[in-house]
């Protein structure tokens, strides 16, 4: 091979930027991580964004696929300062009669806050919580024929229905709610084929490991990620946004954490005219509004369990949420849009004074929205927690179009890179049998507009790299 300053080089440090130049250095290559922020990170930064001493989520709050990932979790991460907290109720959903249903890490637990519903529960979900080591590799991964055909199969007869579908197997506004609050993390109206596949990945996550926050913030995983990658002698460079390929260092292979359209703009001449065109066709969907509070004391909710739950998920029943996500993806804006909102603080003192507390929270709104939703979102929470504005000291928002500049790869304030539907879940960014191959050889795609899409858990950087070890230096690896 020609000589070059790297053997490899990766674009962006969000998770699967990080986790792709882990993998290539890992095997002894010499790789560079080049972020166009002062900081690294991505999706994974925490800042003051309110009031002196209260430590905020910029971007991604929770994670439970950072703690499901099959990868992340062959890492040493704590022996780089990353400690996750669990919170005892992973995630709580209030109804306007005071009740609520609740995700807690036993199936048995959960069931049981459902009532009638605790048999079809524990049916739905204990198969896919024990299979879930068989298939996770195919889960969260490209499409490709698994290793375990019937447990895939079981998980994907549920996981490809509409989630308002799945919901029939459901007799009580609980649990039809607590699937329906799953489902709309993904983005697009739950009455979609394949909006079930979130809610169940979800679910799946909080049974096995819960939904932990990491202690002091989001920028520790990113922290730690980038602490051990430069201890296997990984170079990290910040401050330099790159536009051109005539920005980077030579390398025998280059791996993008960029969606399609910067890939796009930064090598797109390098690309066949058909890869262009299929990269030209990606489809970006619905952004989001967020809001972090800094506040007087904790969010008074008024149902026992969201007061000791990580996540609530805001927004009644199935019907309510239903409509809400499809007046957005119809371009709408929702008067009671539903709400996904975290409390860090509860669990993780070292993220507000003493005494007080910190909020994050966002909703869905149509793509590249400029509206204001911060009293529609702060209603919402009004409403299953009544004095909650009361406690509010101080307020930071971004509108879709702010998150965009905020992070240049959430399109329109998407934060998932680009539509999560049946006609993109696979083939994303592109119709290909390497979705992590562009048609220029040495170049690669490995963000989360590749499969298995959105979610801190590096799997897109994995499967890239993994492609990329194969391809350009002759290192195959067996699956994890």
């Amino acid at each position: 091979m020609v000589k070059t300053d790297y053997d490899a080089v990766v674009v962006g440090s969000g998770p699967n930027g990080l986790a792709a130049a882990i993998l290539l250095q890992q095997h002894g290559l010499s790789v560079l991580l080049t972020e166009g922020k002062d900081s690294i990170g991505g999706g994974l930064r925490s800042e003051q964004l309110t009031l002196p001493g209260y430590i905020h989520d910029v971007c991604s709050a929770i994670h439970p696929l950072a703690a499901a990932s099959p990868f992340f979790k062959t890492l040493p991460l704590q022996k780089f300062g990353l400690e996750f907290i669990y919170p005892a109720i992973a995630a709580a959903h209030p109804f306007d009669n005071g009740k609520a249903a609740a995700l807690y890490q036993p199936i048995t637990d959960t069931a049981h806050t459902l009532g009638a519903d605790e048999g079809a529960y524990r049916k739905l979900m204990q198969p896919i919580v024990n299979n879930w080591p068989a298939i996770a590799t195919n889960v969260l991964g490209p499409l490709r024929f698994p290793q375990h055909p019937l447990k895939m199969a079981r998980f994907g007869l549920a996981a490809l229905q509409p989630a308002t579908t799945l919901s029939g197997r459901f007799k009580t506004p609980e649990a039809k709610g607590l699937l329906a609050g799953m489902a709309a993390h993904c983005m697009q109206p739950i009455s979609n084929p394949a909006s079930s596949a979130v809610a169940l990945v979800l679910l799946a996550a909080g049974h096995l490991n819960g939904w932990p926050l990491p202690k002091g913030g989001s920028q520790q995983i990113a922290h730690a990620l980038a602490g051990y990658f430069i201890s296997l002698g990984g170079k990290i460079e910040t401050g330099t946004y790159i536009r051109s390929m005539g920005q980077l260092p030579s390398a025998k292979a280059v791996l993008f954490d960029v969606t399609p359209r910067q890939l796009l703009q930064i090598a797109g001449h390098r690309f066949s005219n058909i890869y262009k065109w299929q990269l030209q066709r990606y489809r970006y969907g619905m952004g989001v509004f967020k809001v972090d509070w800094a506040l007087d004391g904790p969010i008074p909710f008024t149902a026992g369990q969201c007061r000791h739950a990580g996540t609530v998920h805001i927004g009644n029943a199935i019907n309510e949420i239903a409509a809400s996500e499809k007046q957005t993806w119809q371009g709408q804006h929702p008067e009671k849009p539903f709400v996904l909102l975290a409390q860090q603080s509860l669990f993780d003192n070292s993220r507000a004074p003493q005494g007080k507390h910190t909020a994050w929270a966002y909703c869905h709104v149509p793509h590249g929205s400029v509206r204001d939703m911060t009293d529609r979102i702060e209603n919402q929470v009004e409403r299953f927690a009544p004095g909650f504005k009361d406690r509010i000291l101080a307020r930071h928002t971004m509108n879709a179009a702010q998150v965009e500049a905020y992070n240049p790869n959430y399109i329109g304030g998407d934060i998932g890179g680009g539509v999560t539907d049946l006609g993109q879940l696979f083939t994303r960014p592109a119709l290909r049998w390497s979705p992590y191959r562009t048609s220029a050889k040495g170049i690669y795609i490995c963000s989360s507009s590749t499969p298995p899409g959105g979610g801190v858990h590096g799997m897109c950087g994995y499967h890239s790299a993994r492609q990329a070890l194969r391809d350009i230096f002759n290192i195959p690896l067996k699956a994890l």
